[in-house]
C-alpha cells in the first residue's frame, strides 16, 4: 500500500505542513489545514512531513532510508486494517 514513492512525495511536497493519509484504500499527501475538509472525512493520518523529518533526522534521506520507512509505514497501516 505505502510505497517509497509516497514517502518521496511527502518529503518533496510544496504543501503547507503536508501529511500522508489513507482514504478509501488510496494514499495521498494533503496539507494539514485541509484534513478537516469534507473530502478527507474518514481519512487515517499516517505521518506529517515534520514528524517524518524529525524521526529520520534529515529532509533528504537515502534511498535505503526511504524504502525502509515506506515498509515500516506500510506494516503499521496494514496492522491497523486500513
Amino acid at each position: 500500500m505505502i510505497r517509497p514513492a509516497h514517502v518521496e512525495a511527502l518529503l518533496g511536497s510544496d504543501a503547507d505542513d503536508p501529511t500522508l493519509i489513507v482514504l478509501a484504500g488510496g494514499i495521498s499527501v494533503v496539507p494539514a489545514s485541509e484534513l478537516n475538509d469534507e473530502q478527507y472525512r474518514g481519512a487515517m493520518e499516517i505521518v506529517s512531513r515534520h514528524d517524518l523529518v524529525t524521526e529520520l533526522g534529515t529532509d533528504a534521506p537515502s534511498p535505503r532510508d526511504i524504502e525502509e520507512t515506506a515498509a515500516r509505514l506500510d506494516t503499521a497501516v496494514t496492522r491497523l486494517g486500513a
